[in-house]
C-alpha cells in the first residue's frame, strides 16, 4: 500500500492524477506525433507497422495511468516497467520505419529523442519508487 506520507508528499506536489504526471504528458505527445506520422506511410503497413507502433505507443501512456491508479507502488513499478517494455518496442520499430524510408531523417531523431527522453523518465521513476517499496 502507498503509505500516507507518500500521499502527502504527491499532495504537495500538486500531482491530483496521473494526468499531472509530466512523463504522463510527454507520453500523450509522443502518441500524437506517432500518430500523425504513420498516417503518411504506405497503405500495406495499416495492418503491419503502422498498427504495430500505434498500439506500443498507446500502451506508454496507458500503463502509467494504469500504474498510478493501483494501490501498491509494487504494481505501479510492474506497470511502468511494461511502459519501458512497449517503449522499446516503439524506439525498434522506429528505426524500421527508418530503414525503410517511411520516416525522414529528421522526423526520426525528433520521435527517437522524445523516446529517450521518456525512457530516462520512466528509468528514474521507476528506481526512486523501486527503492521505497517495502515488500
Amino acid at each position: 500500500m502507498i503509505e500516507q506520507s507518500e500521499k502527502r508528499n504527491l499532495k504537495s506536489m500538486q500531482i491530483k492524477t496521473y494526468r499531472d504526471l509530466l512523463v504522463w504528458q510527454k507520453s500523450m505527445a509522443l502518441v500524437t506525433e506517432v500518430y500523425k506520422l504513420s498516417k503518411l506511410f504506405p497503405g500495406e503497413e495499416a495492418y503491419g507497422l503502422t498498427s504495430q507502433m500505434r498500439r506500443c505507443a498507446v500502451s506508454i501512456p496507458s500503463n502509467i495511468a494504469e500504474g498510478y491508479g493501483r494501490n501498491s507502488i509494487s504494481d505501479y513499478v510492474r506497470f511502468l516497467r511494461m511502459a519501458m517494455g512497449s517503449l522499446y518496442e516503439l524506439q525498434t520499430q522506429l528505426e524500421i520505419s527508418l530503414n525503410l524510408k517511411y520516416l525522414s531523417e529528421s522526423d526520426f531523431r525528433k520521435l527517437y529523442e522524445s523516446s529517450r527522453e521518456l525512457e530516462r523518465m520512466l528509468s528514474s521513476m521507476t528506481r526512486k519508487l523501486s527503492s521505497k517499496d517495502i515488500g
